[in-house]
């Protein structure tokens, strides 16, 4: 099987960097944007299908930060055959977002992303933020209130129990953007879900916590094998 990453709103594949150079012959996509204008989350599933297909996919662990957990649920609930499995990094079946955020973000998108991306950490060292905020740049403000808004419309928890592939919620401790319960809701309606909480970890943990983030990955695949 391949591990394909899925990344959230506002961030780029660039996010699993630790996870591809960990992880042989993994896959991180890059979804629609920047020109090729995408407003739900059932269109990133769209795209995603194709890449599996366009790359010959056969057997996928898709692992989707936030909103690309999000995009990994639906194509799950579509039952894709491609999708074997899946982790679910930071995100839920439902995705809420403030429309505070989303109006300051419209209206000073350079401020607001700062302020964005220290929220997507426990610890939110200058390198880190750094990171976070070349990210939400590269993707723009349009689509990145897309990619938001996506998430806002997003709800799934009353189909969670149709799922029956093998499924990891993992989550950080200290994420304060999709905290753990949203993780726990994952596994108490998904069948057979495991569910493992990175000790000071924000909601970019692949970035954060990147070795506890790859062991946890490792056990899991481990487990599929």
């Amino acid at each position: 099987m391949t591990l394909v990453f899925v990344h959230g709103a506002g961030c780029t594949r660039d996010v699993f960097a630790h996870q591809v150079d960990a992880f042989a012959g993994s896959v991180a996509l890059a979804l629609p944007g920047n020109g090729v204008r995408v407003q739900s989350i059932e269109d990133f599933a769209a795209a995603v299908a194709d890449a599996l297909r366009d790359a010959d996919i056969a057997e996928a662990v898709l692992c989707g930060s936030s909103m690309g957990g999000a995009i990994a649920l639906e194509l799950a609930l579509q039952r894709n055959p491609r999708v074997r499995a899946l982790v679910l990094l930071g995100s839920g079946a439902r995705l809420r977002v403030a429309p505070a955020t989303l109006e300051a973000l419209q209206a000073d998108f350079p401020s607001a992303s700062h302020a964005f991306a220290q929220h997507c950490f426990a610890q939110a060292t200058p390198e880190l933020v750094g990171t976070a905020v070349r990210m939400l740049e590269h993707r723009g403000q349009q689509q990145t209130l897309a990619d938001l808004r996506a998430c806002d419309a997003f709800d799934r928890i009353a189909r969670l129990g149709e799922i029956h592939l093998p499924v990891l919620a993992l989550n950080g401790r200290l994420d304060a953007l999709t905290p753990p319960k949203y993780a726990l809701l994952l596994g108490d309606r998904i069948p057979g879900a495991k569910v493992e909480i990175i000790e000071h970890a924000g909601h970019l943990a692949m970035l954060e916590r990147p070795r506890e983030t790859n062991a946890a990955l490792y056990a899991f695949l481990d487990s599929l094998a």
